[in-house]
Protein backbone atom coordinates (compact mmCIF):
# COMPACT_ATOMS: atom_id res chain seq x y z
CA UNK A 1 0.00 0.00 0.00
CA UNK A 2 2.61 2.57 0.55
CA UNK A 3 4.24 1.31 -2.45
CA UNK A 4 1.06 2.21 -4.19
CA UNK A 5 0.71 5.55 -2.57
CA UNK A 6 3.95 6.60 -3.62
CA UNK A 7 3.59 5.97 -7.30
CA UNK A 8 0.26 7.66 -7.24
CA UNK A 9 1.51 10.37 -5.42
CA UNK A 10 4.54 10.00 -8.13
CA UNK A 11 2.05 10.25 -11.05
CA UNK A 12 0.29 13.38 -9.17
CA UNK A 13 3.76 15.12 -9.40
CA UNK A 14 4.79 14.20 -12.91
CA UNK A 15 1.48 15.54 -14.30
CA UNK A 16 1.38 18.93 -12.97
CA UNK A 17 4.94 19.42 -13.49
CA UNK A 18 4.64 18.71 -17.28
CA UNK A 19 1.10 19.26 -18.25
CA UNK A 20 0.86 22.14 -15.82
CA UNK A 21 3.58 23.68 -14.29
CA UNK A 22 6.01 23.53 -17.48
CA UNK A 23 3.69 23.95 -20.00
CA UNK A 24 2.26 27.14 -18.90
CA UNK A 25 5.81 27.98 -18.72
CA UNK A 26 6.36 27.76 -22.08
CA UNK A 27 3.08 28.74 -23.42
CA UNK A 28 3.47 32.39 -21.56
CA UNK A 29 7.40 33.79 -22.07
CA UNK A 30 8.28 31.17 -24.56
CA UNK A 31 9.75 27.49 -25.25
CA UNK A 32 13.31 28.36 -24.83
CA UNK A 33 12.71 30.59 -21.41
CA UNK A 34 10.29 28.13 -20.47
CA UNK A 35 12.81 25.26 -20.79
CA UNK A 36 15.57 27.24 -19.44
CA UNK A 37 13.46 27.47 -16.33
CA UNK A 38 12.16 24.14 -16.21
CA UNK A 39 15.72 23.27 -16.49
CA UNK A 40 17.33 25.31 -14.26
CA UNK A 41 14.92 23.90 -10.82
CA UNK A 42 16.34 20.14 -12.41
CA UNK A 43 19.80 21.52 -12.37
CA UNK A 44 18.91 23.05 -9.14
CA UNK A 45 17.59 19.85 -7.29
CA UNK A 46 19.91 17.72 -8.73
CA UNK A 47 22.61 19.54 -6.86
CA UNK A 48 21.48 19.36 -3.46
CA UNK A 49 20.76 15.89 -3.79
CA UNK A 50 23.80 15.57 -4.89
CA UNK A 51 25.29 16.68 -1.48
CA UNK A 52 22.50 14.43 0.84
CA UNK A 53 23.65 10.79 1.71
CA UNK A 54 21.27 8.32 0.76
CA UNK A 55 19.55 6.44 3.97
CA UNK A 56 19.18 2.40 3.46
CA UNK A 57 16.81 0.53 5.32
CA UNK A 58 17.19 -2.77 6.28
CA UNK A 59 14.11 -5.16 7.01
CA UNK A 60 13.59 -5.82 9.71
CA UNK A 61 12.94 -9.83 8.80
CA UNK A 62 16.90 -9.54 7.16
CA UNK A 63 17.55 -8.37 11.33
CA UNK A 64 19.32 -11.21 13.37
CA UNK A 65 17.70 -12.61 16.41
CA UNK A 66 19.42 -11.63 19.61
CA UNK A 67 19.58 -15.51 20.85
CA UNK A 68 23.02 -14.81 21.76
CA UNK A 69 26.07 -11.84 22.48
CA UNK A 70 26.65 -11.79 19.03
CA UNK A 71 23.37 -11.62 18.14
CA UNK A 72 22.49 -8.55 21.14
CA UNK A 73 24.90 -6.45 19.68
CA UNK A 74 23.63 -6.85 15.50
CA UNK A 75 20.25 -6.36 16.61
CA UNK A 76 21.79 -3.20 18.87
CA UNK A 77 24.08 -1.85 15.23
CA UNK A 78 20.57 -2.87 13.40
CA UNK A 79 18.97 -0.76 15.38
CA UNK A 80 21.49 2.34 15.22
CA UNK A 81 21.38 1.62 11.80
CA UNK A 82 17.54 2.37 10.92
CA UNK A 83 17.41 5.07 13.85
CA UNK A 84 20.11 6.70 11.78
CA UNK A 85 18.16 6.32 8.84
CA UNK A 86 14.71 7.42 10.25
CA UNK A 87 16.84 10.78 11.37
CA UNK A 88 18.68 11.12 7.69
CA UNK A 89 15.07 10.59 5.65
CA UNK A 90 13.43 13.50 8.27
CA UNK A 91 16.16 16.15 7.58
CA UNK A 92 16.17 15.28 3.75
CA UNK A 93 12.49 15.00 3.64
CA UNK A 94 11.80 18.08 5.85
CA UNK A 95 14.65 20.30 5.29
CA UNK A 96 16.68 19.25 2.86
CA UNK A 97 15.02 18.53 -0.12
CA UNK A 98 11.38 18.40 0.11
CA UNK A 99 9.26 20.15 2.56
CA UNK A 100 10.89 23.58 2.35
CA UNK A 101 10.54 23.93 -1.44
CA UNK A 102 6.94 22.34 -1.53
CA UNK A 103 5.66 24.78 0.46
CA UNK A 104 7.77 27.68 -1.63
CA UNK A 105 6.02 25.84 -4.56
CA UNK A 106 2.30 26.01 -3.19
CA UNK A 107 2.83 29.78 -2.25
CA UNK A 108 3.90 30.23 -5.79
CA UNK A 109 1.25 28.57 -7.42
CA UNK A 110 -1.14 29.98 -4.90
CA UNK A 111 0.10 33.36 -6.60
CA UNK A 112 -1.03 32.63 -9.47
CA UNK A 113 -4.29 31.33 -8.84
CA UNK A 114 -6.45 29.33 -6.83
CA UNK A 115 -6.60 26.06 -9.45
CA UNK A 116 -2.80 25.98 -9.60
CA UNK A 117 -2.40 26.14 -5.77
CA UNK A 118 -5.07 23.54 -5.32
CA UNK A 119 -3.73 20.95 -7.52
CA UNK A 120 -0.18 21.60 -5.80
CA UNK A 121 -1.34 21.63 -2.13
CA UNK A 122 -3.15 18.16 -3.02
CA UNK A 123 -0.79 16.73 -5.11
CA UNK A 124 1.75 17.74 -2.34
CA UNK A 125 -0.13 16.73 0.58
CA UNK A 126 -0.62 12.96 -0.78
CA UNK A 127 3.01 12.92 -1.23
CA UNK A 128 3.74 13.70 2.67
CA UNK A 129 1.74 10.87 3.44
CA UNK A 130 4.10 8.30 2.34
CA UNK A 131 7.16 10.52 3.10
CA UNK A 132 6.22 11.03 6.70
CA UNK A 133 5.12 6.82 6.95
CA UNK A 134 9.27 6.76 5.87
CA UNK A 135 10.14 9.17 8.34
CA UNK A 136 8.27 7.49 10.79
CA UNK A 137 8.32 3.72 10.90
CA UNK A 138 12.76 3.35 11.34
CA UNK A 139 12.39 5.76 13.84
CA UNK A 140 9.66 3.50 15.43
CA UNK A 141 11.55 0.44 15.01
CA UNK A 142 14.77 1.24 16.52
CA UNK A 143 12.98 3.21 19.25
CA UNK A 144 10.09 1.07 20.28
CA UNK A 145 8.26 4.48 20.99
CA UNK A 146 5.13 5.86 18.68
CA UNK A 147 5.76 9.30 20.32
CA UNK A 148 9.78 9.40 19.22
CA UNK A 149 8.31 8.20 15.61
CA UNK A 150 5.06 11.05 15.52
CA UNK A 151 7.50 13.90 17.00
CA UNK A 152 10.16 13.20 14.11
CA UNK A 153 7.98 13.06 11.43
CA UNK A 154 5.60 15.84 13.03
CA UNK A 155 8.60 18.05 13.01
CA UNK A 156 10.28 17.27 9.64
CA UNK A 157 7.01 18.61 8.31
CA UNK A 158 7.18 21.84 9.66
CA UNK A 159 9.59 22.80 6.98
CA UNK A 160 6.40 23.34 4.86
CA UNK A 161 5.21 26.52 6.23
CA UNK A 162 9.02 27.71 7.22
CA UNK A 163 9.00 27.59 3.11
CA UNK A 164 6.04 29.67 2.66
CA UNK A 165 6.87 32.03 5.18
CA UNK A 166 10.56 32.51 3.61
CA UNK A 167 9.46 32.82 0.03
CA UNK A 168 6.32 35.01 1.56
CA UNK A 169 9.08 37.07 2.71
CA UNK A 170 11.20 37.29 -0.48
CA UNK A 171 9.47 37.71 -3.07
CA UNK A 172 6.21 40.38 -3.11
CA UNK A 173 2.58 39.42 -3.83
CA UNK A 174 2.64 40.83 -7.17
CA UNK A 175 5.53 39.37 -9.39
CA UNK A 176 6.01 40.14 -12.68
CA UNK A 177 4.09 37.39 -15.22
CA UNK A 178 7.30 36.79 -17.00
CA UNK A 179 9.04 35.99 -13.58
CA UNK A 180 6.15 34.06 -12.08
CA UNK A 181 5.84 31.49 -14.77
CA UNK A 182 9.54 31.53 -14.70
CA UNK A 183 10.03 30.26 -11.02
CA UNK A 184 6.55 27.89 -11.27
CA UNK A 185 8.51 26.35 -14.49
CA UNK A 186 11.70 26.08 -11.95
CA UNK A 187 9.20 24.69 -9.58
CA UNK A 188 8.13 21.77 -12.42
CA UNK A 189 11.64 21.00 -13.00
CA UNK A 190 12.11 20.53 -9.16
CA UNK A 191 9.07 18.52 -8.37
CA UNK A 192 10.09 16.37 -11.69
CA UNK A 193 13.42 15.77 -10.41
CA UNK A 194 12.08 14.85 -7.40
CA UNK A 195 9.33 12.34 -8.56
CA UNK A 196 11.85 10.65 -11.02
CA UNK A 197 15.07 10.50 -8.74
CA UNK A 198 13.05 9.60 -5.33
CA UNK A 199 9.53 8.45 -5.31
CA UNK A 200 9.44 6.31 -8.24
CA UNK A 201 12.48 4.16 -6.89
CA UNK A 202 10.30 3.82 -3.72
CA UNK A 203 7.18 2.80 -5.43
CA UNK A 204 8.98 0.23 -7.58
CA UNK A 205 11.00 -1.22 -4.57
CA UNK A 206 7.88 -1.53 -2.02
CA UNK A 207 4.96 -2.43 -4.64
CA UNK A 208 6.54 -4.04 -7.63
CA UNK A 209 7.28 -2.44 -11.03
CA UNK A 210 3.84 -3.47 -12.99
CA UNK A 211 1.82 -2.27 -9.90
CA UNK A 212 3.56 0.71 -9.27
CA UNK A 213 3.64 1.62 -12.74
CA UNK A 214 -0.15 1.51 -12.61
CA UNK A 215 -0.42 3.68 -9.71
CA UNK A 216 1.55 6.30 -11.15
CA UNK A 217 -0.66 6.23 -14.55
CA UNK A 218 -3.59 6.62 -12.57
CA UNK A 219 -1.85 9.64 -10.23
CA UNK A 220 -1.44 11.15 -13.82
CA UNK A 221 -5.42 10.91 -14.47
CA UNK A 222 -6.71 11.94 -11.26
CA UNK A 223 -4.35 14.87 -11.76
CA UNK A 224 -5.32 15.57 -15.39
CA UNK A 225 -9.09 15.15 -14.15
CA UNK A 226 -8.74 17.62 -11.55
CA UNK A 227 -6.81 20.16 -13.55
CA UNK A 228 -10.43 19.91 -16.09
CA UNK A 229 -12.76 19.96 -13.49
CA UNK A 230 -10.94 22.65 -11.42
CA UNK A 231 -10.51 24.88 -14.72
CA UNK A 232 -14.38 24.74 -15.58
CA UNK A 233 -15.90 25.50 -12.24
CA UNK A 234 -13.19 27.81 -10.55
CA UNK A 235 -14.18 31.95 -11.56
CA UNK A 236 -12.17 32.69 -14.86
CA UNK A 237 -10.29 35.96 -12.58
CA UNK A 238 -9.56 33.34 -9.69
CA UNK A 239 -7.77 30.92 -12.34
CA UNK A 240 -5.48 33.56 -13.88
Amino acid sequence: MLGLLQGFAAGLMLSISFLDLAHNAMNSIGFLKGNLWFYAGVILFGLVANFIPEPTLVPKKDAAKPDDGAGKDMMKKHRRQVLYSGIVTAIVAGISLHNFPEGMAVFLGSIKGLRVGLNLALAIALHNIPEGVAVALPVYFATESKWQAFKLATLSGFAEPLGVILVAYLFPSKLSPEILEGLLGSVGGVMAFLTLHEMLPLAFDYAGQKQAVKAVFLGMAAMSASLYFLEISLPKEMSL
